[in-house]
């Protein structure tokens, strides 16, 4: 979606590319490397080696690691150096529980308004993780999560709301990444029943099935989390 993952064994610099896509570049490969918990949580980002290791000065590195910044997924260390986010337990369960008061909200205000061919194409992404065999969690199915909560918060009619759910699926999405690697199964139920309610039109059903998405997630992090 968007900008291509770019694998993090290196980036073109090249002279063609100019400083902003160098940027986007520098910013999605280290997003993934994010995604991909070779940037772990709590971890100090050392510039110069990532840098070399991107193939790109510290200049668009630094760029790319302040609007990372910006969206939550580091933050400023001692000195300047940059820290990758690490969110506990507990600010994940306080984050859910604001989740389940505005993404309900949300996905009943979109339900009936969204065009078909974006429901079509979310729900290929399920169907297609549902056939695969893996119980972990992968980029496949980060963007298929992605999709789907971003599919009602934005066609909620509500700006401001659908900005306060990515801010708050950030952290949630840290947490997930260290520390609940294996609920695809019933990520995959839960967004198809979802799907369902907001293909049909309900808002109500979509409602209530945002709202059990939530809390099971809730669930499954108190009872494996240790």
């Amino acid at each position: 979606m968007g900008i291509p993952v770019i694998e993090p064994s290196g980036i073109d610099a090249s002279e063609e590319a100019s400083p902003p896509n160098l940027v986007n570049l520098v910013t999605t490969s280290v997003t993934a490397m994010i995604r991909q918990r070779q940037l772990r949580g709590g971890h100090s980002i050392v510039e110069a080696k990532l840098a070399a290791q991107l193939g790109v000065s510290r200049t668009p590195l630094r760029e790319g690691l302040q609007r990372l910044e910006g969206e939550g997924l580091v933050i400023k260390g001692s000195g300047r150096s940059f820290v990758v986010r690490h969110v506990d337990l507990g600010e994940y369960l306080q984050s859910l529980k604001v989740r389940e008061i505005l993404e309900p909200e949300a996905a009943e205000a979109a339900a009936g308004h969204i065009p078909d061919a974006e429901i079509a194409a979310v729900r290929r992404e399920i169907a297609g993780l549902q056939a695969g065999s893996t119980s972990l969690h992968t980029d496949a199915h980060w963007q298929s999560d992605d999709a789907l909560h971003e599919l009602f918060a934005r066609n909620s009619g509500n700006d401001v709301l659908a900005q306060v759910i990515r801010r708050l699926r950030v952290t949630t999405r840290l947490f997930e990444i260290a520390r609940l690697q294996d609920r695809v199964a019933p990520d995959l139920r839960e967004h198809a029943q979802i799907l369902d309610a907001l293909e049909s039109g309900d808002g109500k059903a979509a409602r209530k099935a945002t709202q059990a998405h939530i809390r099971s997630l809730q669930r499954f992090a108190l009872a494996t989390v240790r």
